[in-house]
């Protein structure tokens, strides 16, 4: 079912490119292996099993994670209230809603489909936003969950992590069990370490490539439901300033997550840095908001005047 959130053509040839890509390289990968290996049976099914959980389990891992729970009307009317307010608003289905118990104000989308989702918020995120805020905060990751880029993100993540597993494995296999090997099992990993990091390379450089796109496209849905873009860069200034706050020890354990969030948990804007990010800059996303605003004023102005 198509939701009234606006389209938005070049996320979908992002999206697209972005998997074809992925996939090239998903397919060189697990053919360097099986060379390398030499068992294409364990391979396919180590990396088909940790497909599979990646793609079905990656709102419960979230969740898990980030010590999110469901949570019922009857325990946050409120948050049930917006959620209920945008869905009818959007045509969407309604999402599961999860509360997290962290003092840093975040929030963030999971699950596989529309009707497998997952919008979690921050009890830090809750006592700190006004109302009309919270509302653009909460489009902007129902955005992410209608057009489909949540899905994109947990599948594309999904070479990256194998990769980077396969590297840590290597690594600790050749430092603790280095004398017992004979040269040929030693060059074997040192070869294996080298294509999964490449592979690791290329697609976090993808991977980012896209999450900061997808950011700027869910801003300009949410700020377009809604039609009040400036509570959502009210929001994105607040978050984000109280973010920067944040001793950076409490913030370490949220990082991993930062492509689902709705600002990441870096606690400062990024310098060179910046290409790598998950996120545009603060600077960006607040532009992208003032066009919209001067946009809608200038839509509205015709109707005033009548």
């Amino acid at each position: 079912m198509q939701s009234r959130f606006r389209s938005d053509p070049r996320l979908t040839v992002r999206m697209t490119v972005t998997m074809f890509l992925l996939g090239l390289l998903y397919v060189a990968f697990v053919a360097a292996l099986i060379v390398l290996l030499k068992s294409w049976l364990l391979v396919v099914a180590l990396v088909a099993a940790m497909f599979v959980a990646q793609f079905w389990f990656s709102d419960r891992i979230a969740m898990f994670a980030m010590r999110g729970r469901v949570v019922e009307r009857e325990e946050y009317p409120q948050l049930h209230a917006v959620i209920d307010r945008l869905c009818a608003i959007a045509d969407m289905p309604k999402p599961v809603v999860a509360v997290s118990e962290m003092g840093m104000p975040n929030a963030f989308a999971t699950g596989r489909d529309p009707d497998h989702a997952v919008v979690c918020v921050t009890t830090g995120l809750l006592g700190r936003l006004e109302p009309a805020e919270l509302e653009g905060v909460l489009a902007h990751e129902l955005s992410h969950v209608a057009h489909k880029d949540v899905a994109v993100i947990t599948i594309a993540s999904f070479l990256g992590v194998i990769a980077g597993l396969i590297v840590r494995f290597a690594f600790y296999s050749q430092v603790f069990g280095g004398g017992r090997r004979d040269q040929n099992t030693a060059v074997v990993f040192a070869a294996v370490m080298g294509v999964s990091a490449a592979v690791y390379a290329l697609s976090f450089l993808l991977i980012r490539a896209l999450s900061r796109y997808r950011e700027l496209a869910a801003d300009r849905a949410a700020a377009h439901l809604t039609g009040r873009p400036s509570a959502l860069a009210s929001a994105l200034t607040k978050v984000s300033g109280d973010i920067a706050r944040i001793p950076t020890k409490d913030l370490r354990t949220a990082q991993a997550f930062n492509a689902f969030y709705f600002t990441p948990a870096t606690g400062r804007e990024p310098g060179i840095e910046r290409y790598f990010s998950t996120h545009p800059s603060l600077e960006q996303r607040l532009e992208q908001l003032g066009r919209i605003s001067a946009e809608l004023g200038e839509a509205a102005a015709p109707g005033k005047a009548g």
